[in-house]
């Protein structure tokens, strides 16, 4: 007991990490004679021997549990030294305590298994993070590799296209972002799902500014957290701003999970031709974008668009479609309309026919 709450991998218990300064543990003896109290009052075995071959079956479990991850992930510092060891005798060590849990007593191992599941989910919302890292963390990663390696197989059909949207954020000098509402659009977009690269450029030298860096990741995710975007996010130091939204459009991703949409704001200088703000640099980005094969979204006025807690009562959702671009407008009001903001709104299409 006074290990684990010296460890501070459950916070509440901290107070029993204290104890003499011989090492005895006072506090923790307490508390494990207080357990052995409550047992004795309850003076009956049958009642409280479920409970203890519970709890010790669920240790054993566990700890198989964790010699088959660590084996099966192959993590460098796991080397058991027992020479025929394999994993499939600690999954089947698990796969009999777990078989015993129940044919002791189903609703015993049931209520055990859910306080095991809160210990847990309370350790990974509170406990401090351990040098010995996280077995469900491996598997994740495990995971992520193998779905990454998946969808190189093949291009995406048609009918599972969505727009995976790379974001690009212009900061002002204090690494804020200038037009929070693009990060409003996106979340009404994509109401979480698909691919969300929030990206921006940084003008200089990568020594003299990776602070400046750190400083405008850490905004751009805290202002992702109030807009509950849900994405990653990439700042990137360039000598010029069109360098780095070259390498932004060409690098970002990874495998067969990359953005195929750039989502931008209109420029704010765009009649001037110098200059990163400048028609000219907008016009070698909507290139670039055209070269790597991805669609341009270019919104205006963009600091007038709606919050993600505006709720429209009624009107439309106008769309002008005068260039055939396979679906593409079709397709963004409508995923506009599955948010809560403009549930309520319909769609009207604007087309241009042509008379023969």
């Amino acid at each position: 007991m006074q290990a684990i709450a010296r460890d501070g991998i459950v916070p509440f218990l901290r107070v029993f990490g204290h104890g003499k300064a011989n090492g005895e543990p006072t506090w923790a003896l307490l508390l494990t004679a207080g357990i052995c109290e409550i047992g004795i009052l309850i003076a009956s075995l049958d009642s409280v021997a479920p409970i203890l071959s519970m709890f010790f079956l669920m240790c054993y479990m566990f700890v198989n549990l964790a010699c088959a991850l660590q084996t099966l992930l192959r993590t460098p510092n796991w080397r058991p030294r027992f020479k025929y060891y394999h994993w499939t005798l600690s999954f089947l060590g698990m796969s009999l305590c777990l078989a015993l849990m129940f044919i002791c007593s189903w609703y015993y191992a049931l209520v055990a298994m859910l306080i095991a599941g809160c210990i847990y989910k309370y350790i990974e919302y509170r406990g401090a993070e351990k040098e010995w890292g996280d077995g469900i963390r491996g598997l994740s990663l495990n995971a992520a590799r193998y779905a990454l390696l998946r969808l190189e197989d093949g291009p995406t059909h048609t009918k599972n296209w969505r727009p995976q949207l790379l974001i690009l954020l212009n900061l002002d000098p204090e690494q804020n972002v200038k037009h929070p509402r693009l990060l409003s659009l996106t979340t009404q977009l994509k109401a979480g799902k698909g691919l969300t690269i929030v990206g921006s450029v940084l003008e200089g030298i990568f020594l003299e500014r990776h602070s400046d860096v750190q400083n405008a990741e850490q905004n751009i995710k805290a202002l992702m957290g109030t807009e509950k975007t849900k994405g990653f996010c990439h700042v990137v130091v360039s000598s010029n701003r069109r360098d780095g939204v070259s390498h932004l459009i060409q690098s970002s991703g990874l495998g067969g999970m990359k953005h195929n949409t750039v989502l931008v704001a209109w420029p704010e200088l765009w009649r001037q031709s110098d200059g990163p703000a400048g028609w000219k640099g907008f016009v070698d980005m909507v290139r670039e974008t055209t070269a790597a094969h991805q669609a341009l979204l270019v919104t205006k006025n963009i600091d007038n668009f709606p919050t993600n807690q505006e709720r429209f009562a009624g009107g439309t959702i106008d769309v002008w479609w005068i260039v055939h671009d396979g679906g593409l407008l079709m397709l963004l009001p409508f995923l506009l309309s599955q948010h809560k903001v403009w549930r309520k709104c319909k769609m009207r299409i604007f087309t241009v026919a042509q008379i023969d």
